[in-house]
């Protein structure tokens, strides 16, 4: 995201986000028919290679590209890394994973730690201190205006918050999709299809809506735009799909969280860029939050038995108390 941040200035969203996803896919496609994975077969496996591409694709991409454009850096990036709340919600209903106390609680601990990474300091500081934040809240207001000065479909597509919510919401969709996708296909090779197909309409409204696409763009954006294909694209999406096909989706998902902190703790090294307290509580806060998701049922089973043992302990000492008050019978020859 870093990367597509600092390319935006100089290409057009559409463009960038078709970029990053086509020839990430045909990446992908190659791997997979290098490693003998079996390429999709049957009208079933294409139809949900279709849906996958259209939603995790084209509109998580299109709806994160044009995001990037009109939102702030701060609370855009805390809605797309929110979306492991969303795959929680859908996987316990979908696919009956059970989450508890100690899932929820970790899925909390992210958000709030994301937050604190991702909002500006006087917001929260202003925020926890009591005093209404006016000038912080103002992208707020600014939808708010929107909502009701144009109309509904057009403010929607206009906020650059709402658009980072809708990839969020998109993401999360085609993290529960690929089980069904990977029932009929390959999931590399269902991720190499998907990511292709869904860069072809991305291609398509840059070319009917955009223009000077690459015009501007100098070779560390092209460098960029590499990094971002290859490496945010290609191989996290290739691992990402892989593992999200079989193993437990709450857990995965939970992972997305340590996105920023990657990108701060880059930051510091690469940008020498200092990280305030704040931030660094919410890094601390994104770490538990992690070890809390994927360790919850480690954690409810220990918590079951200290409380069993605390309960048994307690009877115990019932019947102790009881036995002490309960007379013993004495014979006359004992007196």
């Amino acid at each position: 995201m870093v990367a597509m941040k600092g390319v935006i200035p100089h290409t057009t969203p559409l463009f960038m986000a078709g970029v990053r996803l086509l020839p990430a896919g045909i990446l992908v496609l190659g791997a997979a028919m290098a490693m003998g994975r079996p390429q999709p077969k049957g009208w079933a496996a294409w139809l949900w290679i279709s849906l996958f591409a259209l939603i995790d694709g084209s509109l998580f991409q299109g709806f994160l590209a044009e995001g990037l454009v009109r939102t702030g850096a701060g609370l855009g990036s805390v809605m797309i890394d929110s979306q492991p709340l969303a795959v929680a919600l859908m996987s316990s209903w979908l696919f009956g994973e059970r989450i508890g106390l100690w899932g929820w609680l970790g899925l909390m601990f992210g958000v709030l730690g994301i937050s604190l990474i991702g909002l500006p300091d006087d917001l929260i500081l202003n925020l926890f201190s009591g005093i209404t934040p006016v000038r912080a809240s103002l992208p707020d207001m600014s939808v708010l205006q929107q909502i009701f000065q144009n109309p509904p479909l057009q403010s929607l597509f206009a906020s650059g918050e709402w658009l980072m919510l809708l990839a969020a919401l998109s993401m999360a969709v085609g993290t529960v999709a690929i089980r069904y996708v990977c029932r009929h296909a390959d999931p590399v090779s269902a991720t190499g299809w998907h990511m292709i197909i869904g860069g072809i309409p991305l291609f398509a409204l840059s070319a009917g809506l955009e223009a000077g696409q690459w015009a501007d763009i100098s070779l560390s954006g092209w460098i960029s735009l590499s990094y971002a294909t290859i490496f945010g694209s290609a191989i996290a999406y290739g691992l990402f799909f892989y593992f999200a096909s079989s193993g437990n989706l709450t857990s995965l998902s939970a992972l997305t969280f340590l996105t920023p902190v990657f990108a701060l703790l880059f930051g510091s090294l690469i940008l020498s860029e200092v990280l305030s307290p704040i931030q660094w509580t919410g890094v601390s806060l994104t770490l538990v939050s992690i070890y809390l998701v994927n360790q919850r049922e480690k954690l409810e089973q220990l918590f079951q038995k200290s409380t069993a043992k605390e309960s048994h302990l307690s009877e115990s000492e019932k019947v102790l108390e009881t036995a002490k008050s309960v007379p013993v019978p004495m014979k006359e020859s004992e007196l």
